[in-house]
């Protein structure tokens, strides 16, 4: 496989800034939301998006699919959902007397999880497979997803009737999770002027292009001096006066394949340390455990705290 050029590399830029113009166009406030996006598909991970009703995530998530011309489906979790109604279940077939195994929605591209912390333990163990092996078992037998397989799912951060907590261990399956808030009054007036017909001549990041970019994110120059800056940054998380929890050695290893991609969404097959400040704050908002007494000191708002716990860190790290 031969190695992006210069040129190659300017013109996927340009293809996911084309993109996000685009879904911008119709979903007003989404463009960075799309590069992150794409940084989760490219390293081979998901992304939570948390916000009230009507925010447009939905379709945000449709319109990424068929972006990259990808399959999309989507879940409504509910409390009474059973893990079958993702992986899909063994049915009986009259005519030839066998039993068959029906896919789930899971079988897709692009799954959106809608209102991911409604269904109980049970389901979400079923999806943590998905999202972690790629692969759903059903009746003792593995059925590998395809590729590539994304995860988008969402959550209403007010409404507490009817939902589960999101486990630890899927919470960290989740490379992103982006906090959308209500638009700017500009913003909410643009939606209104806003044409809803898709434009004539879309831009497209199609899967084959995904999965050579995949592997060449493995490749993507990472000095030695910007690892070490990974580390110390994922180190002073466990020293913080105001982390119970800091982030874990995983995480570190999923800062610097995120890094990668990201290099490669912005055109460049090194890494610097800009994209790792780019990243941190919805990388870790979510991984780390904050004290009481951090919550005390600033607002009543977690997601508030952890952002700026987290700009406090990037601080305090000095960048190569």
């Amino acid at each position: 496989m031969a190695k992006l050029t210069h040129g190659d590399l300017k013109k996927v830029r340009d293809s996911i800034e084309s993109i996000s113009d685009e879904i911008e166009a119709r979903v007003v406030g989404s463009k960075e939301i799309v590069k992150f996006m794409f940084i989760s598909l490219i390293s081979n991970n998901h992304i939570l998006m948390e916000g009230v009703p009507g925010l447009a995530k939905t379709m945000l998530a449709s319109e990424f699919a068929s972006h990259i011309k990808g399959e999309f489906k989507r879940i409504q979790f509910t409390p009474d959902m059973l893990p079958s109604d993702i992986t899909g279940n063994i049915i009986f077939n009259l005519e030839s007397r066998k039993l068959e195994f029906r896919e789930g929605p899971a079988f897709t591209n692009v799954l959106l999880a809608d209102e991911i912390n409604r269904t109980p333990a049970k389901v979400q163990s079923a999806l943590l497979e998905a999202m972690e092996e790629k692969q759903v078992s059903v009746g003792g037998v593995t059925h590998k997803l395809p590729v590539p397989f994304i995860v988008i799912a969402t959550q209403n951060p007010i409404e507490q009737e009817g939902t589960f907590p999101i486990a630890e261990a899927l919470m960290d399956r989740f490379l992103f999770r982006l906090i959308l808030t209500y638009p700017s009054r500009d913003a909410e007036v643009k939606i209104l002027n806003r044409a809803l017909r898709a434009p004539k001549n879309q831009t497209y990041l199609e899967v084959e292009s995904i999965l050579d970019l995949r592997n060449q994110a493995y490749d993507v120059f990472v000095a030695q001096s910007v690892k070490e800056y990974m580390v110390d940054l994922m180190r002073k998380t466990r020293e913080s006066q105001k982390v119970y929890v800091g982030a874990s050695p995983r995480t570190t290893s999923k800062l610097l394949m995120a890094s990668k991609a990201c290099a490669l969404v912005h055109g460049r097959n090194y890494v610097i340390p800009e994209d790792i400040s780019y990243i941190s704050k919805y990388l870790l908002n979510h991984r780390l455990i904050l004290r009481p007494e951090a919550m005390l000191d600033e607002s009543d708002i977690g997601t508030d705290v952890a952002f700026k716990v987290i700009e406090e860190i990037l601080s305090e790290v000095p960048a190569p």
